[in-house]
């Protein structure tokens, strides 16, 4: 199998891994036992009073163990953040003899650190290793704002890459400089902030699908046209 096909393949890959996400955390929270930090006795997943943190807690505030969604948590998150690490080693293939090409390096480089910071928060459950935890969340977060800024700057610079890909980060990239301000500065409401909280993970992996079904489709646009 050729290195392009390859390539396609990482790209499809990374799509499963945000589909995979979202059909595993949603199945999280309705194996979700029940409990919050400020109430301990509330029955299932509150999707305004849970954070995503909550689906990895080994023991709920309540004292019940919390097996089936700390599982599925930690396997969503971990194939997540393993689809983001390949996504960015393979993505610069695009960028090859473009004045974006640097950017698109430097991009990936912290890309892949993105990714294994997300595999850090979910292997390190809140309950039991906190101030770790919540070191992983603002380096992924924050990690991830650099990463699209540089690629928005890489795709504008490829004339081979349609802008809309560039676009779809830029929106994101406001979505997401607006939830850090958030998390280091806004209202300390637990529902403004787990609200907050689960926007921007599902919007990041919308923006991430978009970009690896766009990459997907510039791979096969590529490969069929030096084939031909």
């Amino acid at each position: 199998m050729s290195t392009k096909n390859w390539r396609q393949y990482i790209f499809l890959a990374t799509m499963v891994g945000c589909i995979q996400f979202v059909l595993l955390t949603f199945i999280a929270m309705f194996s979700y036992p029940g409990g919050t930090h400020d109430d301990p006795t509330t029955t299932g997943y509150s999707f305004f009073s849970n954070f995503f943190s909550d689906l990895g807690l080994t023991v709920l505030p309540s004292g019940e163990t919390n097996t089936v969604s700390f599982f599925l948590f930690t396997l969503s998150l971990t194939l997540a953040g393993l689809a983001i690490i390949l996504f960015f080693l393979t993505t610069p293939a695009l960028f090859k003899n473009t004045s974006g090409r640097n950017l698109s390096l430097l991009g990936s480089f912290v890309g892949v650190l993105s990714g294994l910071f997300y595999i850090g928060i979910a292997f390190t459950p809140a309950d039991l290793y906190l101030e770790w935890h919540e070191n992983f969340v603002l380096l992924a977060f924050s990690s991830f704002l650099l990463v699209v800024i540089l690629y928005t700057l890489a795709i504008f610079l490829n004339k081979d890459y349609p802008n809309r890909y560039a676009y779809v980060y830029l929106v994101f990239a406001v979505l997401l400089a607006a939830y850090l301000w958030l998390l280091f500065a806004g209202p300390s409401d637990i529902r403004i902030q787990a609200t907050g909280q689960k926007v921007i993970v599902y919007a990041e992996i919308f923006c991430m699908f978009i970009q690896a079904y766009g990459a997907q489709k510039i791979e096969v646009y590529r490969s069929t046209r030096i084939a031909a």
